[in-house]
């Protein structure tokens, strides 16, 4: 970046939030004094200074990385750092792919809804049901309606129950301003 008179001026650099930084220390950025040490294998070699520890894995050609900083002491395993980093990403994708991302589809009726459009509705919310998704389904009052709410409720109630064999009532009926709405989840 320039200013006027032809100087480059440095801007300050900025980290990546999409980066995650490492939170495992190795070697010599581990602070501690004793660590609890494990081998590679998984057996314990016990509680040992940390010089001593850096000494074992230089004769192995192996890194001292801190497992669990929080420990006290900390504890920390010799194994190979590039290793250890591979099977971390490895384990983080494997939950990634495990989690499920529950969304809320919304439905809307309003208390006059005919009752064919109900049935056809009511298709496609057994069909997000089924998908594994919530869905909120409200009942929409303008006007004068707001007046004769019983409508919307019987509007909602029908919609129950011609779900009630694959969905429960995940949130009560409720009345939120010039809506009506109720939450449905999948039955187990």
């Amino acid at each position: 970046m320039y200013n006027f008179k032809g100087v480059i001026i440095a801007r300050p650099m900025r980290p990546n939030p999409k980066q995650k930084e490492d939170t495992a220390r190795v070697n010599d950025a581990i602070r501690a004094k004793e660590v609890r040490l494990i081998s590679e294998d998984g057996g314990l070699i016990g509680i040992v200074d940390i010089r001593e520890a850096l000494e074992i894995a230089e004769k192995r050609d192996l890194d001292v990385v801190e497992i669990s900083p929080n420990a006290n002491p900390p504890v920390c395993k010799v194994i190979d750092y590039g290793k250890y980093k591979y099977e971390q990403q490895k384990r983080e994708k494997i939950n990634k792919k495990k989690q499920h991302i529950i969304t809320v589809k919304e439905v809307r009726f309003r208390p006059h809804t005919d009752t064919h459009d109900i049935e056809t509705k009511v298709r496609k919310i057994r069909e997000f049901v089924e998908e594994g998704d919530r869905v909120k389904i409200s009942v929409m009052f303008r006007g004068r309606e707001m007046a004769h709410q019983e409508m919307g409720h019987d509007t909602l109630n029908k919609v129950i129950a011609l779900l009630e064999d694959v969905a429960k009532i995940d949130k009560a009926p409720k009345q939120e301003g010039r809506f009506l709405t109720a939450y449905l989840a999948a039955k187990k």
